[in-house]
């Protein structure tokens, strides 16, 4: 802008000022119309530039759209890969699992059966070895029976040498016996001596009319009977005259009773009670001589049975010695028998044996295959993780740098290193991967495909301890 000058020059140069403004307003029309054309210069400048720039980026665009139609294409085709890789991976497990259902039901079935084969030789070995006891038992029986009838021949031997001397000490015996019912006559005698001083005088005729008959009696004895009689016969005599030697005895006491009866009343009741104790003896002695008369007659009736049995007894040695012999060849041929089948029952456990031994390899085969199968997951349970790892944290590190960037907002701090306080690791989600297969084994919703390594892992423990019949907590 020019300078105003001062008031007094002012009429002066009022004219001059008018022509001035006009060259100025010329002037900034210039250059405002440079200016104009300076910025349409630009702006075309401008649009050719953004007219290359569109141009780029619609080739940029359709490279991309290219370069994405390749990569959905290869994706798709990475995808049909997988899918088919899953698949066969599917059916190889789903063969192994059938295989190992196999191999699972020939073990069952090969333990079931060399389980009741073992049972079967068990009970037949005992079923054996009881007839075998049975056997022995028997021919123990015998040899005893054998034994028992040598005894008795030998008995029977010693009783026909021995049979006299037997005789001897039977009449020996009862001579003994005879002279025992004397004592107790004789005692009875005393007894009687002291209460039947009447009865004696009685007695005494008696006696002699008895001896005069007994005289007769033993002569006419002695003639028409034997030694066992004159034995008899000679004990009658002994026993009257141990009655007379009594009667006198009582006649002795019957006098001294009358004197007792004298001086003591209370005699009188004791004399009643001893005769009534005597009539008693008497009866007695009465009854014991009828009654060696009866033995008399049973030690002949026995006599006379025990020849018959004597005969009968040597027949029945007879039989059974024919017996024993034919039963032993019996049992012989028994014992054969039985040898041979211990023989074949051997054969048939030795052939269980060599089965067992099968069934023990195809197990210790399967048992070798568990292990690999094992070793083998644990392998993939690494590497698995590791890879887990690694694709956890490039995307932990990817997100980061798109948050850095200000494209996403920064993720919760993560942890690859395993440590008990923090709240989100690696670590954990693996553990989660184990947790799922206890949570959906309840439910019954199982895929061996879905599992993780680390849920077939305890799949193929739970198969193992199965297999070996542990439990299972």
């Amino acid at each position: 802008m020019p300078k105003k000058k001062g008031k007094g020059k002012k009429g002066k140069r009022k004219g001059k000022g008018k022509k001035g403004g006009k060259s100025v307003s010329k002037a900034d029309k210039e250059l405002d119309i440079e200016k104009i054309k300076e910025n349409v210069a630009l702006w075309e400048a401008r649009l050719n530039a953004t007219e290359k720039s569109r141009v780029e980026y619609r080739e940029a665009a359709r490279h991309l759209a290219r370069t994405n139609e390749d990569l959905v294409n290869q994706h798709h085709q990475l995808e049909r890969d997988t899918v088919e890789v899953i698949a066969f991976l599917k059916k190889k497990d789903a063969d192994k699992d059938a295989q190992i259902a196999k191999l699972r039901q020939l073990l069952i079935d090969q333990r079931k059966t060399s389980q009741e084969e073992s049972m079967r030789l068990v009970r037949e070995e005992e079923s054996y070895k009881q007839q075998i006891a049975h056997c022995e038992e028997k021919l123990l029986r015998r040899e005893n029976e054998i034994r028992l009838i040598q005894g008795e021949l030998n008995m029977i031997k010693d009783f026909r040498k021995k049979k006299s001397l037997i005789q001897r000490e039977l009449n020996t015996v009862k001579e003994s016996m005879y002279i025992a019912n004397k004592e107790h006559k004789d005692m009875l005698s005393n007894m009687e001596h002291k209460f039947f001083d009447e009865k004696v005088r009685l007695e005494k005729e008696a006696e002699q009319k008895i001896a005069l008959l007994a005289e007769r009696a033993h002569n006419e004895a002695v003639v028409h009977l034997g030694e066992t009689a004159r034995s008899v016969f000679r004990e009658n005599v002994r026993l009257t005259e141990s009655l007379n030697y009594h009667i006198k005895e009582l006649e002795e006491l019957k006098k001294v009773k009358e004197k007792l009866t004298a001086y003591n009343p209370t005699i009188s009741i004791l004399c009643e009670t001893n005769d009534r104790l005597v009539e008693k003896k008497v009866s007695q002695s009465k009854q014991q001589l009828e009654q060696i008369q009866d033995f008399k007659k049973k030690i002949e009736s026995l006599e006379k049975v025990l020849s018959i049995m004597t005969q009968e007894f040597e027949t029945e040695l007879k039989k059974r010695e024919l017996q024993v012999v034919d039963e032993t060849e019996g049992t012989q041929m028994e014992n054969k028998k039985l040898r041979k089948l211990l023989e074949m029952k051997d054969r048939e456990v030795n052939r269980v044996k060599k089965l067992a031994r099968n069934v023990l390899e195809q197990r210790r085969e399967v048992e070798t295959f568990f292990l690999e199968a094992l070793d083998q997951v644990k392998r993939e349970i690494v590497v698995s993780r590791e890879f887990y790892k690694q694709v956890a944290q490039e995307a932990y590190n990817k997100r980061m740098i798109e948050a850095t960037a200000g494209k996403e907002e920064y993720p919760k701090v993560r942890t690859f290193i395993k440590n008990e306080n923090s709240t989100n690791s690696v670590h954990r989600d693996l553990e989660e991967a184990e947790k799922w297969y206890a949570t959906n084994i309840k439910t019954g919703k199982i895929d061996i495909s879905e599992l993780t390594w680390e849920q077939k892992e305890k799949v193929l423990r739970l198969l193992f301890a199965k297999m070996n019949g542990l439990r299972l907590r």
